[in-house]
């Protein structure tokens, strides 16, 4: 009781002292994550000359990006195209508001016209724009869609960002000229010449192998030149694969159960009644195919050419009677059955025209459309209907009413195209039907009325009917790869990866430079997990972790931690190594020769005196030495007649002698070399100038830190 009497009074200073405990483990949290401090860190992607980048708008516009440039795009390139966008736009609106520039109302309009002048949507009947049929396209976008009516704000956008991003780069080009100054030694750059004698004393002549460089050499160059050698931070890995791989026994497992169709049966291998007609006797394929075989790959109930059948097979199964089966054989990643079900003859080539009507929603309206489906179906009906008792007017209603830009030229013609160029609806009906006929055929790009104007040369075709199967890894060597996947991932841990790797003839594959923002690994492609799994705080050199890649697992050993900054002696060696080379190969060549005399340098040197006429300073080449802008300089610092000094050029050392100066002819006029100058300054603009300004600008790029991908 008397310690509990003690404990209640002072309850007061117990509740502080754990409060004080509490409060320092939160702030000591704080501390070991800094960027907790401040909600700002945590919500912007990046900060470019202090516009901030907000992570929601930036995952949004990735969003949008993805569904543009479709499933092939991976995650990575999506969000480099959204940067690339983001850090362009940032940097030049720097630019923007600091002139003042910017896109009015007014101008926008005139974009706008310039940019649809040829869209039959909004032109009137003398064919010019109306300014009308834009609002109400707008308006009914707004009305009908919140996406489309988005991505036009975005057209817009982009038609506003590149009139700005010219106006800027015209502004730029304007203040570029030419000067009588500049144009003058321009002419003299290159009509100034001089005709020399030159010894050369090539770095070949001393082996690499005795000229000596250190470490603390190669150090010391990086130091001396660190624009040259600054690098992001990166790690290295090495990994082995484990291939979730069929096997011998997985193969000849799939083609027994195929030979089970082909031939038929009344047991399975177990001994069970499992009967299954033979494939030959069946008369549904849509059903024995797809559901009593559950084939990989469905039933296609359409007739092909034998240039369509698999290459190494198609003469087989060309050459079939009706009713007959081949197989089982292998085409890819499958194990196949086929059967010929029919032959028939069918044109090769078709001609034909048509009116496309697209509703919202169709693949070809691409936000266009106006019409519902039903709409749209009912201004076909009409249209047919005038069609049919008047040909004449396809042209008309061709430019009036067809969205197929890629015909409308050509009377909604398409000349002569092989069987199978079309979608299937209306390929099937160009090629099953004969000249003349003239109907509405419904496809993903909406109702076209369609006439066929020709067809020729009939030949065989074959409907086939194909029992597939993937060729993939049976449960049993599933498990058996993930059991030596588990089994290397321990070994490897408790001792040397490479070593173990060898032990059990695991091929161990090195990749070395991975930066933050990679996500390719060499071999097994897109691996974002690894490279964030490398950039951990946690994760250390020797760290050793298991991987579920695409049809398989890779182990992985974190090698190397390359942090910002200056590259590495050994990373450099490769490119330090043949200028120290070069440098020290020159001073020993400069040591051993004593003679100050062209000729007498030759012969000290075993070589010959040899010649080289008009040199000039635009380009700094010599005959029978290549480019050399050194020694070209030092020649024309010389006097007619005076030698110069060793020189330590490009691919040798050099003493030259100058045997004539030929001065470039005095014009009265220099305007046509500064024209020239300026043409040449100002035909760098769209090239560097943005490069330059990115350059300069302040980019906090927390991309990597974030982990939005």
């Amino acid at each position: 009781m008397a310690v509990l009497n003690k404990i209640r009074q002072r309850s007061l200073f117990l509740i502080l002292i754990i409060a004080l405990a509490l409060f320092s483990f939160v702030l000591a949290d704080l501390f070991r994550n800094s960027d907790a401090l401040t909600a700002r860190s945590q919500s912007t992607v990046a900060t470019i000359n202090g516009k901030d980048i907000n992570r929601d708008e930036f995952l949004q516009k990735v969003e949008n990006m993805q569904r543009q440039m479709g499933p092939n795009a991976t995650s990575t390139q999506v969000m480099n195209r959204v940067w690339n966008l983001e850090v362009r736009e940032a940097v030049l609106s720097t630019q923007y508001e600091k002139l003042g520039i910017s896109v009015e109302k007014d101008q926008m309009r005139d974009l706008l016209k310039t940019a649809l002048s040829g869209s039959p949507e909004f032109l009137n009947e003398a064919g010019l724009f109306d300014e009308g049929k834009l609002n109400e396209y707008i308006a009914n976008l707004k009305n009908t869609s919140e996406e489309q009516y988005q991505g036009w704000v975005n057209y817009e956008k982009s038609i506003a960002a590149n009139a700005l991003q010219q106006n800027y780069f015209n502004l730029v080009k304007a203040g570029l000229v030419g000067t009588l100054s500049e144009g003058k030694l321009e002419h003299q750059l290159e009509g100034n010449k001089v005709d020399i004698k030159f010894v050369q004393i090539p770095y070949t002549q001393i082996a690499d192998s005795t000229i000596s460089v250190s470490k603390s050499d190669i150090a010391a160059y990086i130091k001396a030149h660190k624009n040259e050698f600054e690098v992001e931070a990166s790690r290295d890995i090495k990994y082995v694969e484990f291939k979730e791989a069929a096997t011998v026994e997985d193969e000849n497992a799939i083609k027994a159960t195929l030979k089970a169709f082909k031939n038929g049966r009344s047991v399975d291998d177990r001994g069970r009644k499992d009967s299954i007609a033979p494939f030959s006797t069946i008369k549904d394929h849509d059903e024995y195919i797809n559901l009593i075989a559950e084939s990989d790959l469905k039933f296609d109930d359409r007739f092909v050419f034998k240039s369509s059948l698999p290459a190494q097979v198609a003469d087989s199964i060309y050459n079939l009677n009706e009713g007959q089966v081949y197989g089982p054989y292998r085409d890819g990643d499958f194990f196949k059955l086929t059967k010929l079900i029919e032959t028939k003859q069918i044109p090769d080539s078709a001609k034909v025209r048509h009116i496309l009507i697209p509703y919202i929603g169709s693949q070809s309206s691409g936000g266009t459309a106006t019409q519902t489906e039903e709409e749209a179906k009912a201004t076909a009906d009409s249209l047919l209907t005038v069609l049919k008792r008047n040909k004449s007017k396809f042209p008309e209603f061709v430019k009036e009413f067809s969205s197929d830009r890629g015909s409308i030229e050509n009377e909604g013609r398409y000349d002569w195209h092989p069987y199978g160029t079309m979608v299937e609806e209306f390929n099937d009906f160009e090629f099953n039907g004969k000249v003349g006929d003239m109907d509405i055929v419904k496809t993903i790009f909406g109702y076209h009325i369609v006439e066929i104007e020709g067809l020729k040369d009939k030949k065989k075709a074959v409907k086939v009917g194909t029992i597939a199967r993937r060729i993939e890894p049976s449960e049993a060597t599933i498990n058996e790869v993930f059991r030596k996947a588990s089994n290397f991932e321990i070994e490897a841990g408790k001792g040397d990866f490479e070593a173990v790797a060898k032990e059990n003839n695991y091929n161990v594959r090195p990749v070395n430079g991975i930066k933050a923002l990679d996500e390719n690994i060499p071999g097994i492609g897109n691996q974002r997990p690894i490279v964030r799994w490398t950039f951990e705080e946690e994760t250390e050199v020797g760290d050793i972790k298991r991987f579920t890649i695409s049809g398989g697992y890779a182990i992985a050993q974190l090698v190397a931690k390359h942090e910002e900054g200056l590259m590495d002696v050994e990373d450099a060696s490769a490119t330090v190594l043949p200028k120290i080379r070069k440098e020290r190969k020159a001073e020993l060549i400069k040591e051993r020769v004593t003679a100050s005399n062209i000729d007498d340098v030759a012969t000290a040197e075993n070589t010959s005196v040899r010649t080289a006429l008009a040199v000039n300073m635009k380009n700094p080449t010599i005959s029978g030495a290549g480019r050399e802008p050194l020694v070209v300089g030092a020649a024309f610092a010389l006097e007619e007649g005076e030698t110069s000094e060793l020189i330590a050029g490009e691919r040798g050392v050099y003493m030259v002698q100058v045997t004539k100066k030929t001065p470039a002819v005095e014009l009265e006029n220099y305007q046509s070399f500064a024209n020239r100058v300026e043409t040449q300054k100002s035909s760098v603009v769209n090239s560097k100038l943005y490069n330059a300004l990115k350059d300069a600008a302040e980019i906090e790029d927390n991309r990597a830190k974030l982990q939005i991908q």
